[in-house]
């Protein structure tokens, strides 16, 4: 039987037996505008041990990827370091295929596995710090709690020196090329920044503690494995020194102005913001959200000092695009940001105000009430608009020094 889907030689006896995904566009609300990759890895130790399966769909996919390698049935242990179905959606089928001496996972892995899927299996729960002898390979596991699920681990392959991290250090990114220095830096840079931003930002103080336990454990990493996007061969300091970065939250001098309009009116005030801004040395983005998506505002909210939100009134609340924007990314918890509000109405105008509230529910550091605008803005209000903006950009620049 001809192969259609072959392994990829990650480095000596390990090999990458994943699927790429180059349809899907939505990520639980995160737009995956490139695809992603379900990665799953084949260590032939004396003991084959599996790390993840992928999405139920492309179980076949992953089986045959195996099967070049070596007979699926060769498989002696499977490692389940995360539970969500991208990654343990085929866990319970390729189990009943291969039929594996054993299946290990976190104590709080266990416990979603049997949640999920209530096999008649035993699953082995291992402990942060615990080893694994696979014969002549040994692996040690590494709690990474809520990084970005309770049952969250890292799997360390010590005689490779290679780091299985899960979700952590990855990206949704569907190519033809398995490693991260076969790729353009730019599209490496934005989707691992737009991952970071739509996942981890919200537990960026747990990324902070886990840089640093990884850091004590005293290993040295030569190659990181994560469950999406490419496999870091080079430069491993890079998505490390990223993850230190982003998690840091440190404002900069940009601006993210997020609006939506119905007759233009709000449209206008943005842009005299956005000049006011520019005016006062802020860089800044403009976001109308007729075209630009939730996950994309996130993504640029990562490294901004300032968040500026505009919407016009409509029965008695803020547009619907600007809400759920806004519900968005108070669940994603950004920090150390100044902002503003703004917005068009014809009759009560609620919207300056609910912005505002849940701004300041978000703890970002109002320059003021906001300004809200009758109808259409004259000369005189777009005065005010550029004002706005310019106090905002100097109380960004105070901030950032």
């Amino acid at each position: 039987m001809k192969e259609t889907y072959r392994a990829v030689e990650v480095c000596d006896r390990v090999y990458w037996v994943g699927a790429v995904d180059w349809g899907v566009r939505d990520f639980h609300g995160y737009l995956t505008s490139r695809g992603t990759t379900y990665n799953a890895f084949l260590i032939l130790a004396d003991k084959i041990t599996l790390i993840d399966t992928v999405k139920a769909p492309f179980k076949q996919e992953m089986l045959a990827r195996i099967a070049s390698v070596v007979n699926p049935r060769d498989i002696s242990c499977i490692i389940s370091n995360h539970a969500e179905m991208d990654h343990s959606g085929s866990l319970p089928w390729i189990v009943e295929a291969v039929q594996p001496e054993k299946v290990f996972a976190s104590v709080n892995g266990v416990k979603a596995i049997a949640d999920h899927f209530h096999m008649d299996r035993e699953i082995i729960a291992v402990k942060d710090g615990e080893t694994l002898r696979i014969g002549n390979m040994t692996l040690t596991f590494v709690e990474t709690k809520m990084l970005h699920w309770p049952d969250s681990m890292f799997t360390y392959l010590g005689e490779k020196e290679l780091l299985f991290s899960s979700d952590a250090f990855g990206m949704h990114l569907a190519s033809s090329e398995r490693f991260a220095d076969e790729l353009d830096d730019s599209v490496l840079e934005h989707e691992a920044a737009k991952y970071y931003a739509n996942i981890l930002l919200p537990l960026s103080p747990l990324v902070t503690e886990l840089l640093h336990s990884v850091g004590g454990l005293g290993i040295t990493i030569n190659t990181i494995a994560p469950d999406h996007g490419p496999i870091w061969r080079k430069d491993v300091n890079r998505p490390l020194d990223n993850y230190a970065k982003w998690a840091a939250q440190k404002p900069t001098n940009r601006a993210v102005v997020v609006y939506d309009t119905m007759w233009e009116s709000t449209a206008a005030m943005a842009r005299a913001i956005g000049e006011g801004l520019t005016a006062g040395g802020t860089s800044i983005r403009l976001m109308p959200l007729k075209s630009c998506h939730r996950s994309d505002v996130a993504t640029e909210v990562l490294d901004a000092g300032a968040l500026v939100v505009g919407s016009p009134t409509m029965n008695n609340n803020m547009f619907p695009t600007v809400a759920d924007t806004l519900t968005y990314l108070k669940g994603l918890k950004p920090k150390n940001m100044v902002g503003a509000t703004f917005g068009s109405y014809g009759w009560s105008g609620e919207a300056v105000k609910q912005m505002t509230e849940m701004l300041r529910a978000m703890k970002v550091e109002m320059v003021d009430e906001g300004i809200k605008v009758r109808y259409v803005p004259d000369g005189d209000a777009l005065a005010q608009c550029r004002s706005l903006g310019q106090r905002v950009a100097e109380s960004l620049a105070e901030k950032c020094k």
